[in-house]
């Protein structure tokens, strides 16, 4: 060892000793089924749903909420799960792509997917279905246009726009057979509440 990289070595300090973990309670019923835990308050509800619950139709794309693949329906509302802190949804419903499907009878939306040829690669569909199911809760969508728009957080690299459109609209007119000529209910374009 060189005389010059001794002393500096001898005067480094110690490391800190790390610091305990801490785990926070957290009570939530994912896709029907509650769950008591116990989480880091750094864990974000995606990396719980896929690395502890072993859920993981939930897609993790760009870990940054720009390509929606990690949507998931919170008490209703579409989210980026990727966004949220696990421990920020305590009390919540959560329902992901594996709580649509009733048993192995499919949801409306996964059967109109299908049926659009609405998906190539797959990866953001869980994503896509879950954003749709939002979106048709919200009930702001009424038209094609509006649909686009409010699916806009979801990113499709495979480009299966049309036919994802198509098939949104397909459960929408089914539910909601005046849907294409009613108005939007608060629809705003360029706000995706996603």
């Amino acid at each position: 060892m060189s005389e010059s990289v001794a002393p500096l070595l001898a005067a480094t300090p110690p490391r800190p000793a790390p610091r305990p973990r801490v785990l926070y309670p957290l009570s939530l019923t994912i896709n029907g089924v509650p769950h008591t835990l116990q989480v880091e308050s750094s864990v974000s509800l995606l990396d719980l749903l896929r690395e502890r619950l072993q859920l993981t139709g939930t897609k993790k794309g760009c870990d940054h909420g720009q390509c929606g693949a990690c949507t998931v329906l919170v008490d209703g509302r579409r989210i980026n799960s990727c966004l949220t802190l696990a421990v920020m949804q305590d009390g919540a419903q959560v329902q992901t792509i594996e709580g649509l499907a009733d048993g192995d009878d499919l949801h409306p939306l996964q059967q109109a997917f299908i049926a659009c040829d609405a998906l190539q690669c797959g990866y953001c569909t869980p994503g896509q279905i879950c954003s749709a199911q939002g979106l048709i809760n919200e009930g702001k969508a009424c038209n094609r246009d509006q649909v686009r728009e409010l699916m806009s957080g979801n990113v499709c690299r495979c480009g299966a726009y049309p036919q994802i459109t198509d098939a949104v609209m397909s459960v929408l007119e089914s539910e909601q057979p005046l849907a294409a000529e009613s108005p939007a209910s608060e629809w705003v374009p360029g706000t995706v509440p996603a």
